[in-house]
């Protein structure tokens, strides 16, 4: 009877607490420096949610060493919900598998909240690369593996999974060359210093419609609206290639079960804004439908990525920094 009673006192405990939520401003980590993909989706997302719940939302761009250093921050955060981490998938799956040791365990230190979009990937080359499509692509990198350049936008970067996953699936080494950040290596691209990368599509799909580099294949199992004429990979010849880049909200371990259920009715409302997702679709953010957008669903997703790239990083070669 008394556990019975202790645990209904602090459901009614929880469900008040959530009732008075937020009391102040909340702080949306983004372990990522602003400008980038994710940091644009959090933006946005961030500005709906703060006009539905009446309180600010401040974007802290907690940026260094892979997006660990934010994560970290978020992680240790007062569990009262006005602190939340906005991060994709790279930092709580994959840096597990590119650090020796983590300041944070992805699944027990943070509360899943919701999905708050995915971003497909996409294969583009220096306009001078002499191919047309992935077959000749894949032709000319395996032809000339010792002098063909890769660049990606650091480590853990969805530039660096996805050129990563390619190169494994494609069983070819090629000169790797990193950078710091999107911007800088989309320019070199642009500037024909490296021959090709696989960046998410809202980074690239400006310079293809510009013709200033060639899109040759896009990593979702289906061809992207934004760009109908390109194949994606898997149909183009390297069957099994898929790399998508999931974006997430998170709230520090310990946050009571009422306010993440607050968050999440709260970030559910904003994606459904019509305005908001005219603007996410033009990113080619690909929206959750209902049943993915639960904190389960969430939960679920990221330990299927840490099944999915653990391994993939490991087979790859890359040793842990």
């Amino acid at each position: 009877m008394s556990a019975l009673l202790g645990a209904t006192l602090i459901s009614l405990a929880g469900t008040a607490q959530a009732q008075n939520y937020p009391s102040k401003p909340i702080t949306m980590i983004v372990p990522f420096a602003a400008g980038g993909p994710t940091d644009a989706l959090a933006r946005v997302i961030a500005q709906k949610m703060s006009e539905k719940l009446g309180q600010q939302i401040v974007v802290d761009n907690a940026a260094g060493a892979g997006g660990t250093i934010g994560v970290a921050k978020a992680a240790r955060a007062a569990p009262d919900g006005h602190t939340v981490l906005f991060t994709h998938m790279g930092t709580l799956a994959v840096n597990i598998a590119l650090y020796k040791s983590l300041p944070y365990d992805s699944q027990k230190d943070l509360v899943p909240v919701g999905i708050g979009g995915t971003n497909p990937m996409v294969l583009v080359t220096k306009k001078t690369l002499p191919v047309k499509d992935f077959k000749e692509f894949a032709a000319y990198v395996k032809a000339n593996q010792k002098k063909v350049q890769y660049g990606m936008a650091g480590i853990g970067a969805a530039s660096h999974l996805g050129g990563l996953m390619l190169n494994s699936m494609m069983k070819v080494e090629v000169l790797e060359i990193p950078y710091k950040g999107t911007g800088p290596a989309l320019n070199d691209l642009v500037a024909g210093q490296f021959d090709y990368m696989v960046d998410q599509a809202v980074n690239v799909l400006a310079q293809i419609q510009s013709g200033n580099i060639k899109a040759i294949g896009v990593s979702t199992k289906k061809r992207l609206p934004q760009l109908p004429d390109v194949p994606t990979i898997d149909e183009a010849g390297l069957p099994g290639y898929e790399v998508t880049i999931w974006n997430g909200l998170f709230a520090p371990k310990g946050t009571p079960e009422a306010i993440v259920t607050k968050l999440n009715a709260v970030l559910g409302e904003a994606l459904a804004d019509e305005a908001v997702r005219k603007r996410l679709i033009d990113l080619a953010v690909d929206l959750p439908t209902k049943e993915e957008s639960s904190p389960q669903a969430l939960g679920a997703l990221l330990k299927a990525s840490i099944e999915k790239w653990v391994p993939a990083v490991k087979a790859a070669g890359v040793q842990p920094e």
